[in-house]
């Protein structure tokens, strides 16, 4: 008998729709940090933006190139969850879209979890509005994307298990 966790891993469906989900969550994040390279949209000021998204004071945060290189690097992250879920068209080299969810799902992982950990103890004295967001939204949302992209990385490799056994025992 087939259990319902076993139908969802082999529908196909759902992985697209977690890929999917994944690469929009981090094409926005991308989206944002181009913003930010620019404007401290949608917040008033530097030190608002600084504060509160980035829990640092204004004159610590982090250079324009280095801002474009995160959204950069969420960008590409968005495609590379897309292209293993099958939502994109593959164009970099395969072992790149084998290992590249891999890689982001740990970073997002350890960035929620670790989030969660430094914001609740408050290891770092980061200003309490940052605190607060880190707590509501930056974390989950890091651990939400992340156990996506890595659902989306494991999937592939589950089903290539389950066709490999189903052919030995034939």
């Amino acid at each position: 008998m087939v259990s319902s966790i076993q139908r969802c891993m082999e529908g196909g469906d759902a992985m697209k729709t977690a890929g999917r989900a994944a690469a929009i969550g981090l094409a926005a994040a991308g989206f944002m940090h181009v913003i930010w390279v620019f404007s401290p949209w949608p917040l008033a000021s530097r030190s608002d933006y600084a504060r509160i998204v980035v829990g640092v004071s204004e004159a610590d945060l982090p250079s324009a190139p280095l801002t474009a290189a995160a959204a950069a690097a969420l960008l590409l992250a968005a495609y590379l969850v897309a292209a293993r879920a099958g939502v994109s068209q593959a164009v970099l080299p395969g072992w790149m879209i084998r290992i590249g969810p891999w890689l982001v799902a740990t970073v997002l992982l350890m960035r929620g979890l670790g989030g969660f950990l430094v914001s609740a103890l408050d290891l770092i004295g980061a200003p309490a509005e940052y605190t607060h967001w880190d707590l509501q939204l930056y974390s989950p949302v890091c651990v939400l994307l992340g156990g996506l992209s890595a659902w989306v990385a494991a999937r592939e490799r589950w089903r290539e298990g389950q066709l490999r056994h189903a052919e030995e025992g034939a």
